[in-house]
């Protein structure tokens, strides 16, 4: 297979090798505007060649898919010339709903697989956590705070300088579109939603820090979603309760636990787990592995995706209201 990754940052990059994981035999062409980063993806061996826009490339290497991991605000375009070719495409999460309805329709006139990335559904430990509510079958609440200073997200470059620095696809908003999917599949669509928004850093950014949602799920479920990116420490801290159920979830495989014979014992959800040490103990590269094989069972005609652009309008929903209130 040739697979064709525009964007090489540090995405792309990652997307690179776990394909080359996943299957040595690929061949991976890159696109991206910085001759530097065409050149270091390069030296990496994470790419045979790459080239300044997509046209040369697929001319040259003549793909069968593409991945697109540039950021955010630039997906709409390259998804639809990227499909203008004919080539099945694989989408980092898109945090907005530009060129929705067009993308869609092309791919769907044209049959052609078009694959949003939502690595939090791939998770074990939140597989675990719908299954185990689901199975309960009674009402529940849950209680989910997720936060990291922004600075941290990305050491090696300033936050302003990437697409968090954005009003529109800022880092809340970042947290709230990674996982708002895993929490409307394991508890369903949302009926019912209260916010409120704040700014308590001195970061100086162009929309609020803090954003609490108050969630009520067409299943009964309620949950209190806090997201914010003022943490000093790296925190995704989940807890969910019933009459008879307690699951806790500290964010990383080595936490999740269920309360179960008057005490809290842990729950395996991985044989073993990778970690990248530039990002926090909360990010495992098993579930970016997960769902690339998805993508590629997805093209083989095996599977269908976790997660799509129609169930993602729900999530965009949510977070535009979110947005919305940090405005006024």
């Amino acid at each position: 297979m040739k697979l064709l990754i525009v964007g090489l940052g540090s995405m792309g990059k990652r997307r690179a090798r776990l394909a080359k994981g996943l299957d040595p035999a690929v061949e991976i062409a890159g696109v991206d505007s910085a001759g530097a980063r065409r050149a270091e993806a390069r030296d990496l061996s994470l790419v045979h060649d790459a080239w300044a826009s997509i046209g040369e490339a697929v001319a040259a290497a003549r793909p069968d898919a593409a991945l697109v991991c540039t950021a955010p605000l630039s997906h709409a375009a390259i998804i639809s010339e990227l499909l203008d070719h004919d080539l099945p495409v694989f989408t980092e999460l898109n945090l907005v709903r530009d060129g929705y309805a067009g993308n869609t329709a092309k791919a769907r006139a044209k049959g052609l697989p078009l694959f949003l990335s939502s690595t939090m559904l791939y998770r074990r430990e939140t597989q675990y956590i719908k299954q185990t509510v689901q199975r309960f079958g009674k009402p529940v609440h849950y209680i989910y705070h997720i936060g990291q200073y922004l600075p941290d997200w990305h050491p090696w470059e300033n936050y302003q300088n990437f697409f968090v620095g954005n009003a529109r696809t800022g880092g809340v908003r970042e947290i709230l579109g990674i996982d708002l999917p895993w929490l409307l599949d394991a508890f369903g669509e949302v009926e019912q939603m209260s916010v409120q928004t704040d700014s308590i850093s001195g970061l100086g950014l162009p929309y609020p820090d803090c954003a609490t949602l108050l969630l009520r799920h067409k299943s009964g479920a309620q949950g209190v979603l806090a997201a914010d990116v003022v943490s000093p420490k790296a925190v995704r801290n989940f807890e969910c309760f019933g009459d008879g159920l307690h699951l806790f979830w500290e964010g990383n495989p080595k936490a999740l636990y269920a309360f179960r014979d008057g005490e809290k014992q842990f729950v395996d959800t991985y044989a073993s787990f990778e970690h990248d040490s530039r990002y926090s103990d909360n990010i495992v590269e098993n579930a970016y592995v997960d769902e690339l094989a998805n993508f590629f069972a997805v093209l083989r005609g095996e599977e269908a995706p976790r997660w799509s652009f129609e169930k993602d309008l729900a999530a965009i929903d949510l977070m535009d209201r979110v947005q919305a209130a940090g405005e006024r």
